[in-house]
Parts: structure tokens; sequence; C-alpha cells
């Protein structure tokens, strides 16, 4: 498990973000690796990283299982087999509840792999290069989902890479990887978006564009 840090000031958007990460990550350029984003925010980060480590770009599907009376709080996280993992802050949920909102989770998940990648399912990583990428973590919750999923599938070697992390979540998505790469661990963590001058939220139209674009990409240049 290697942990790369490096000083960093505060992002101007997403694809300035990227742009450092992909620095940070130029070891991995040419070895065709996979970048797996977490939808939506991440996406267009992965679209940059593909580029520039001359890779492919998929999406890893996740959601975040939100608390009872504050949904952006996650209490845990599920992928797209229903594989869950909980955090030890349940903040009032239930049994019940938790069966309620994974299920609102899954029905997302599915209704979003038929939008973003209709026709294929994701992209087999068993045996390359894969790299988790979402544009920031909080609770880390979801990326432990994500790096479950992937592991799952046999890479050669499992990356994290985020921007910006709160210093307790990402000692809990570390082990979860072979490698986490954060540019920026600040002292006091509220929320992603404060270290971002821009931080738009992206929608799903950006999303299947990018896929689509990537898809083209690998038909017209198989590997």
């Amino acid at each position: 498990m290697t942990y790369s840090y490096f000083s960093a000031r505060l992002f101007a958007d997403r694809e300035d973000a990227a742009q450092r990460l992909a620095q940070a990550l130029s070891q991995y350029r040419g070895k065709h690796p996979l970048v797996l984003a977490i939808p939506r925010g991440a996406v267009p980060m992965g679209r940059i990283l593909a580029q520039e480590l001359e890779g492919e770009l998929d999406v890893v599907l996740v959601r975040k299982l939100g608390a009872p009376f504050n949904p952006e709080f996650a209490i845990g996280a599920i992928d797209e087999s229903g594989w869950t993992y909980l955090s030890d802050e349940r903040a009032g949920a239930d049994d019940a509840y938790l069966r309620d909102e994974k299920s609102a989770q899954l029905d997302i998940m599915h209704a979003r792999r038929r939008a973003y990648t209709p026709g294929r399912g994701p992209i087999d990583p068993a045996g390359r290069v894969a790299i988790v990428v979402d544009d920031g973590l909080a609770t880390g919750a979801t990326m432990i989902a994500a790096l479950h999923a992937v592991r799952a599938r046999k890479p050669a070697r499992l990356v994290c890479a985020v921007p910006v992390a709160a210093r307790d979540s990402l000692r809990l998505v570390a082990p979860n990887a072979d490698e986490t790469v954060c540019l920026y661990q600040p002292e006091d963590f509220f929320a992603v978006s404060r270290f971002y001058a821009s931080f738009p939220q992206v929608e799903d139209e950006q999303v299947v564009a990018a896929l689509r674009a990537s898809d083209e990409a690998r038909a017209a240049h198989p590997s």
C-alpha cells in the first residue's frame, strides 16, 4: 500500500484537479490503465485522466446510503451487485429503513447503467491497472464500495485517486487499494466543494457524452 501526498492550493475546477492527478499518476502513462470514475462528479475528471494516461474510461456505479432525515450524510454505500458497506454511524437507520434505501439506490444504479452504457456492461478490469477516481472523499463510503466492486474483478493493480480527502476517511479507504494517491488532506474538512473555486453539478448528459466518446475511441483503435 502506497501513499502519495503533494502540497496543493485550492483547485480551480475539476479539470485543474484532474490535470494535477494525471501528473501524480504519470507512472501509469502508456500502460493502458482503466480509469473508473464514480458518477457523476468524477466523470469529467476520469475523461481527462484517461486521455492523459493513454487509457480507457468507464464508470463504477456505487451509491451512498443516506441517513434518515439527512440524505446527504452517508451512513454507507452500495455497489451494482448489491454489496453494501455500512459505517459505524447509523444515524438512527433501522433495518427497514436500510432495506428501502438499498432498494432505492439499486434502482437508480440500474437506470444509470442502461442510460450510461447501453448495449454493454462494465469494461473488465481483470489483469489491468484500474484507477478509481472521485472528486473528493468526505466519509469515504462510496469509494470503499467502488474499490470493493473493482477488486472483485481481479485487476492487476488497484489505485484510488482523489484530489482532496478528509484524513480519517482516507485512512479508512486506503487498505482497500494497492495505492492511494491524494493531493490534499486539509486539517479541517467540511465539504468537497469547499476546495474548488468552481464546482458545478455534473449532469447525466455529460456522463453519457464522455462515455460515448471513450467507446468510439476504443472501437476506432482497439487495443
